[in-house]
């Protein structure tokens, strides 16, 4: 029931990926220059993450590979056997205890080879990524029965290859992140037909990818433009993804007409969304088993004329804010109900999935208090909210992740944002595991399978 990102320690025949290069290029990309290089050191202190997570009595443990750990150069040319031993021991020592492994494919980690070769703008990469997911199904795919291919690629989409805020950090604006979602669909798509023909049979495993999603209300709710605003930030930011690869092979047509009328406006010969053939929007639909997302907050949408500037909110002509009264930790405002209405939306759009919800936290700025109670409370409301989606709005919610089991490296944030149930001393080279008060509490609802109290 606990998801972890791994970022963990080098070691000899891993190749770099794009954030190793990002974070070592400076000019305060990520928080005061602090890398991933060593983090929580999981590839050394895996035994000290299984005493964490058997203290907390999980039954489900969902990390991610590291693409270039196992193929240095992101191919099958070079095979990282110590990574592959290190995979192996992690799946064992899990079903051995009888945890369930959740295994995400690739999380953001590109390796460098990759990119230098185009990464995610490049189509020569869904090939190559097919390959990577075919090398993880044969290698792990006796034990592993729950995968996900990708994690949140729309976010990677976004964040790395239209804004150049993430790794490799190169800003393509307004086209980028178009082109990066089209390969990564693809992609996705052509590693599910891969285990569902070559693999799953024998295996018996379920294939998805998880997808991120904040919910969306309209700053004015007797506003009809705030209202589709509303809308058209959920189509940008989870159908995009999600109808092709569950319902149609394609994106929402507010999505087409959009980027389309902005790229018209904007002198383009066509739009720059590109489009998806026939026989690719056959090839896409029904291509995940499992609905999997990851929420962590709320925002208030507004209707914005656009500009002819290129960008992402300009396509979809909103801008977003939180509610005054919202309390936050950074980009992460505390509003529990929006989980409720977002498994709602889910089912009634995506003809009642099975859901996973593979990643919801809330992080403490650094320094943390071991004693956080008000961190806990706002996973008490959150739990209250996913009874009632599961009780009251008859979701089919199969599993919960916590984001997440260590403080670890949190991306931009680097370790300024502790998300962990387990404290780490990032300053201590043995770093040392210390639950916060909301482990201890986490642990209690997975012993009793629910909140003590009424809801």
């Amino acid at each position: 029931m606990l998801t972890f990102a791994l970022v963990s320690s080098k070691h000899e025949s891993q190749g770099p990926c794009v954030w190793d290069t990002f974070t070592h290029q400076g000019g305060e990309r990520v928080f005061n220059n602090q890398t991933g290089d060593v983090a929580c050191s999981s590839y050394t202190l895996w035994g000290e993450d299984l005493k964490c997570i058997k203290q907390l009595g999980l039954t489900h443990y969902r990390f991610s590979l590291s693409w270039s750990r196992l193929l240095p150069d992101g191919t099958t040319g070079f095979i990282n056997q110590k990574g592959i031993d290190y995979y192996n021991r992690i799946i064992d020592d899990l079903l051995t205890n009888g945890i369930t492994p959740v295994v995400a494919i690739y999380h953001f980690d590109l390796p460098q080879a990759l990119e230098d070769q185009g990464g995610w703008l490049s189509e020569a990469i869904i090939e190559t990524f097919d390959n990577y997911a075919q090398f993880c199904f044969r290698t792990f795919g006796d034990r592993v029965k729950q995968w996900l291919t990708m994690n949140e690629p729309n976010i990677l989409a976004l964040l790395s290859y239209d804004m150049g805020i993430f790794a490799p950090g190169v800003p393509h604006i307004g086209t980028g992140g178009y082109q990066a979602a089209h390969n990564l669909i693809r992609a996705h798509a052509r590693s599910w037909h891969s285990y569902d023909s070559l693999f799953r049979k024998e295996q018996k495993g379920m294939v998805s990818l998880s997808l991120f999603a904040s919910w969306l209300e309209p700053a004015d709710p007797n506003s009809v433009l705030d209202q589709e605003a509303t809308k058209r930030a959920i189509n940008f930011q989870l159908d995009f993804f999600a109808k092709p690869i569950f319902i149609d092979g394609d994106y929402p047509e507010i999505v087409k007409s959009q980027i389309a009328s902005m790229s018209e406006k904007q002198g383009y010969s066509s739009s720059r969304l590109p489009e998806f053939t026939e026989e690719e929007k056959k090839m896409i639909k029904g291509t995940a088993d499992f609905f999997a997302v990851q929420y962590y907050t709320t925002r208030l949408a507004k209707h914005r004329q656009s500009s002819n500037e290129l960008s992402f909110l300009q396509d979809v002509e909103i801008e977003y804010f939180p509610h005054p009264s919202w309390k936050n930790v950074g980009w992460i405002y505390v509003v529990p109900w929006g989980i409720r209405k977002l498994l709602k939306y889910i089912k009634d759009t995506y003809n009642n999935p099975v859901i996973y919800i593979t990643e919801n936290g809330f992080p403490q700025s650094d320094p943390p208090s071991f004693d956080d109670t008000q961190r806990w409370e706002y996973f008490k409301q959150t739990f209250q909210e996913l009874f009632k989606a599961i009780h009251v709005d008859k979701v089919n919610l199969q599993l919960y992740c916590v984001w997440s089991l260590l403080d670890n490296f949190e991306w931009n944030n680097g370790y300024s944002r502790r998300f962990g149930l387990f404290h780490v001393d990032f300053e201590d080279p043995a770093r040392p595991r210390v639950p916060y008060k909301s482990a201890k509490e986490y642990a209690r609802v997975i012993r009793n399978n629910g909140l003590a109290g009424p809801l």
